[in-house]
């Protein structure tokens, strides 16, 4: 089962808006597929993209790469019990783009 990469806080920039930009993630320039991350890559990456305290609703969850890229916005923004604004941004920011990321990798 392949991992995801560890993120560190000095590959990140934080935007004002909430969102961070990843600089060294590396398949092709982009996260590996979510889609093989286990609860423990999930909550890695959360911590890493700045939501450490929200992290650990998706390892109460059990929220692995498969069911991450099933998440609904409503699934994020009550299924975890996260204060509004944190889940917005997550599923805008985070959840959403590794959605798309994931189907433009397994259409082509």
């Amino acid at each position: 089962m392949k991992t995801c990469c560890n993120l560190s806080d000095s590959s990140m920039e934080d935007k004002a808006n909430g969102s961070v930009d990843t600089k060294s993630p590396v398949e092709n320039g982009q996260l590996p597929d979510p889609a093989n991350w286990g609860v423990a890559d999930v909550v890695n990456y959360f911590k890493a993209t700045g939501f450490e305290e929200q992290a650990t609703a998706f390892q109460d969850q059990e929220i692995d790469g498969k069911s991450l890229l099933l998440m609904t916005r409503n699934d994020v923004l009550t299924g975890l019990s996260i204060k509004l604004g944190p889940a917005l941004k997550i599923y805008e920011y985070h959840v959403k783009p590794l959605q798309t990321q994931h189907l433009k990798s397994n259409s082509s």
